[in-house]
C-alpha cells in the first residue's frame, strides 16, 4: 500500500501514458485515483488488470462520460449492469457521471450536450436518477459540465437549475472548478455567483483542470496546466471544500505523471494554508 501522507485527499486522473510508471508501483503524492468508467467497462485486458493494480494501493473513484442521464427516452441497460459488474469488480468510493446528455438511447453521440435549464428537464433527471439509483444501489454523483450555447427556453439560471436537480433526486453533485469558469467566460457571468449558489451541502468532489482559449471562447479539453483564475477561486473556495476529496484532471498534452504531482501538491499547499489563514483571523 501506498497511503498518502498528506492531511488533504488530492488525487489524479488515471491515463494510460501513466499506466508503464505505475506498473512499477512508486509512492507517489496522489492520494487516490479517479478512472474513465466506459476505458474499463467493456476491458477484460491490460486496461483492467491495470486498475486492479492501482486499486490494491489506492481508493479509486469512478467517472462516467456515457450514461446519458439527461436523456427523455430512458437510458440504456445493458450500460448500466456493465456499470453494475465494473463496480463490483472495483468497489470505488464515488460513482459520477455528467449532468448532461449523449444522445438517444440507439446512437451515442459521444459529446456532452447540455440540456435546457426547464421544470421538464429536471422532471426527466429526477425520474433517471431515480432509476439509476436503485439500479446500482449507490449514490449517483453527476457534475457540471462546460457549455458554448444556451437555450432561448431556459427558465431559470444554471446555478438554480442543478441545485434543483440536487434536492429534488437526492443526488450529490461533483463541482468542477474549470467548468465554472468556462461557462463564466463564455456567458458573461460571476464564476463566484455561481460558487456562492450552488448548495455546497451537496457536493462530494472537486474536479481542476486548465481549458484552452480558442477566439473568443473557452475550451474544456483539459489540455492545458490550470490556469492562475481558476487556482483563485480554489484559494477562495479551500476553506468550504478542504474535506472533500479533489482531482487534477488532464486528457491531452499529458505530461509526465511527476509533472502532474506539482499540481497535486499545489493544492495541498492550497488547501493546508487555507487552515493557517483561517487561524489567523481568529479573535484573541
Amino acid at each position: 500500500m501506498h497511503p498518502s501522507s498528506r492531511t488533504h485527499k488530492v488525487g489524479l486522473g488515471l491515463r494510460q501514458p501513466h499506466y508503464s510508471y505505475l506498473e512499477t508501483r512508486p509512492q507517489t503524492e496522489a492520494a487516490w485515483f479517479e478512472a474513465i468508467t466506459e476505458n474499463y467497462m467493456n476491458s477484460r485486458g491490460r486496461p483492467l488488470e491495470m486498475l486492479k493494480l492501482i486499486r490494491q494501493d489506492y481508493p479509486v473513484a469512478l467517472h462516467g462520460l456515457s450514461m446519458n442521464i439527461g436523456c427523455p427516452e430512458g437510458l440504456r441497460l445493458d450500460y448500466l449492469q456493465k456499470l453494475r459488474e465494473l463496480i463490483e469488480h472495483v468497489e470505488p468510493f464515488i460513482v459520477s457521471d455528467h449532468l448532461c446528455w449523449t444522445g438517444s438511447p440507439e446512437q451515442n453521440l459521444h459529446d456532452l450536450l447540455p440540456l435546457p435549464f426547464t421544470e421538464d428537464s429536471i422532471e426527466t433527471l429526477v425520474n433517471n436518477i431515480d432509476f439509476v439509483q436503485n439500479f446500482l444501489r449507490r449514490p449517483l454523483i453527476l457534475e457540471n459540465i462546460s457549455t458554448y450555447i444556451s437555450y432561448r427556453n431556459n427558465e431559470m439560471n444554471e446555478w438554480d437549475f442543478i441545485s434543483e436537480v440536487s434536492r429534488r433526486s437526492g443526488c450529490g453533485l461533483l463541482l468542477d472548478m474549470n467548468n465554472v469558469y468556462v461557462n463564466s467566460y463564455n456567458h458573461g457571468f460571476d464564476p463566484n455567483y455561481f460558487l456562492n449558489h450552488v448548495p455546497l451541502e451537496r457536493v462530494v468532489q472537486i474536479h481542476m483542470s486548465g481549458p484552452t482559449k480558442f477566439e473568443d471562447i473557452l475550451f474544456d479539453n483539459h489540455g492545458q496546466e490550470i490556469p492562475e483564475q481558476i487556482w483563485d477561486l480554489f484559494k477562495l473556495m479551500a476553506p468550504k471544500i478542504r474535506h472533500l476529496p479533489i482531482l487534477i484532471e488532464r486528457d491531452e498534452d499529458i505530461p509526465d505523471f511527476k509533472e502532474l504531482e506539482v499540481e497535486v501538491m499545489k493544492a495541498v499547499y492550497i488547501l493546508e494554508g487555507s487552515h493557517e489563514s483561517e487561524r489567523s483571523t481568529e479573535p484573541v
